[in-house]
């Protein structure tokens, strides 16, 4: 049960910082969007490249370390697992979670079939995550997943 819960915290880390990003104007989350469509912002003066650089860095800088700190947090911390096994399962589930979610929720349905996401003047750029990008994060969340969830819990097993 507390695992599930863990999993629906960490969907809710993934979704706060799109929130704020879009909150004052989705052309300040333009580097969440293909080069493509950053291009075409730039060009209509909504940003900059630096300002879309900034806003990138902040946001890894920022949400990754929180996602991971609360996973290791959750996992070893709330859980008390111990082991390879027991913690790259769990691990394993969370980065499914947020990982599904992120692909569903945030991809397919809230950039993909709400205006939320759409910066005026690029309505022709759409869809804004073509196939291949797609493809690729798929790919991330099937094949990077389990390396994740490993990389931590061996790392944690020699650090614990």
């Amino acid at each position: 049960m507390i695992l599930i819960l863990e999993c629906i915290v960490i969907c809710f880390i993934l979704l706060v910082p799109c929130v704020v990003a879009i909150a004052n104007g989705i052309h300040h989350a333009a580097f969440l969007f293909e080069k493509n469509v950053q291009d075409r912002v730039v060009s209509m003066g909504l940003t900059t490249r630096e300002r879309i650089a900034r806003n990138q860095k902040t946001f890894k800088c920022t949400v990754l370390p929180i996602m991971v700190a609360f996973v290791l947090w959750a996992v070893y911390g709330v859980n008390g697992a111990r082991g390879f096994w027991q913690p790259f399962w769990q691990i394993y589930a969370l980065a499914m979670a947020e990982g599904l979610f992120d692909r569903f929720f945030i991809d397919w349905y809230w950039v993909g079939h709400t205006k939320a996401w759409t910066i005026p003047g690029t309505e022709d750029l759409k869809p804004y995550i073509p196939r291949k990008t797609l493809i690729v994060k798929w790919l991330t969340v099937i094949v990077g997943n389990p390396l994740i969830a490993a990389a931590l819990s061996g790392l944690m097993l020699l650090i614990l």
